[in-house]
């Protein structure tokens, strides 16, 4: 099925021949099914936490925050932006040149209150000696789509979700990746007043985000009295899922090589296991909130990253007890209690009848 050339393409990927077989028999015989066991509810893998009860969490975080621990905060940030501008991709397509649809109408009705808004009618002023209004009164709205989405303009339709300007302010306007810089001054800093910041991004766009970590970068830090320590990796090869045809056969390019897609954010798991910290916040680049909201999701932060601490302390105690050998009966079951009702896992099939048993599954 695979010539040397591809053998060489996969070994150069970090795949096996056998990886790739692998895929393409769950192309065409299907995915096994997840063993599930119930359906998750409160009290059954939802932790319920009263309003009262919030402050002891939000103060374990402040205090873990404190000690001489190592926080990051994980953003996944490859994602392209082609999905948010299939509506204005289809209408550059379309037969006719005037808004049609309602979201077509909507968008230009509308177009002023987007963040890009100021530069693209910059753009569209420079090179036409136009603004938006005017190119709108001419009837030339695919040429204002063209600006925003293609090389030619701001190049929307091709670049990462994490570079594209997405909130207005009044004293500038933000793009995701600055929007994860100054929402992790509000819950991830650490006792040094440093926040550190983890993005996986694709290799074609990285020096773009670098050079705009490069530009923003002492502007927060002065603004926000932080320290960032910024990094980026990239999502391996050898995550990668082989593209197939109608017939589930591998699909080759003009040049014949075989072609792969990323896989999806599951496969960062190995970006992520790189990365050495105590406390890891995990958000998508494009789960991100303007400034009015910030104090309330900083809150709920917060107060996960302080169950958080308060269930490792438990781990770790009930560990040490266990390696040295002081744990009880009492103390074994309710260990098997913290196992299975907080951290929700079963030991079905498991013999627990003695306290043998139960030491060594603990």
């Amino acid at each position: 099925m695979f010539t040397p050339e591809d053998l060489l393409q996969l070994k150069e990927m970090g795949l096996s021949e056998e990886d790739v077989l692998t895929q393409l028999k769950y192309f065409k015989e299907g995915f096994p099914p997840l063993s599930i066991v119930s359906a998750a509810s409160v009290e059954n893998g939802i932790m319920r936490i009263p309003q009262e009860g919030e402050t002891a969490y939000i103060d374990a975080w402040n205090h873990y925050r404190q000690s001489d621990c190592t926080i990051v905060k994980f953003v996944p940030a490859s994602g392209a932006a082609s999905r948010m501008f299939k509506d204005l991709f289809a209408f550059l397509d379309a037969t006719y040149d005037r808004p049609q649809t309602d979201f077509e109408k909507k968008f230009f009705s509308e177009i002023e209150k987007f963040a890009f808004f100021d530069e693209l009618n910059n753009l569209c002023e420079k090179k036409y000696g136009k603004n938006i209004e005017k190119l709108k009164a001419e009837g030339a709205y695919k040429t204002i789509v063209r600006m925003l989405l293609l090389p030619e303009g701001m190049n929307y339709g091709n670049l990462p979700k994490g570079l594209l300007l997405f909130h207005k302010y009044p004293d500038g306007n933000r793009t995701p990746v600055e929007e994860h810089m100054v929402e992790s001054s509000y819950y991830a800093k650490d006792n040094k007043e440093r926040a550190i910041l983890h993005f996986t991004v694709s290799p074609q766009h990285k020096p773009l985000f670098e050079m705009l970590i490069a530009e923003k970068k002492s502007l927060y830090e002065q603004r926000l009295n932080v320290r960032y320590a910024i990094s980026f990796s990239i999502q391996k090869p050898s995550t990668n899922t082989i593209a197939v045809d109608m017939n589930n056969e591998p699909f080759r390019d003009e040049d014949g090589r075989l072609v792969f897609r990323p896989g999806g954010h599951g496969a960062l798991i190995e970006n992520l296991n790189a990365i050495d910290a105590d406390i890891i916040f995990i958000k998508n680049i494009d789960n991100v909130v303007p400034d009015r909201l910030k104090e309330n999701e900083a809150h709920y932060k917060k107060l996960l990253a302080g169950v958080l601490v308060k269930m490792q302390e438990r781990a770790f105690r009930y560990m040490e007890k266990l390696e040295s050998d002081d744990a009880t009966t009492d103390d074994l079951s309710e260990m098997l209690h913290f196992t299975e009702n907080e951290l929700c896992i079963r030991h079905d099939g498991i013999s627990l009848e003695s306290e043998r048993e139960l030491r060594n599954y603990l």
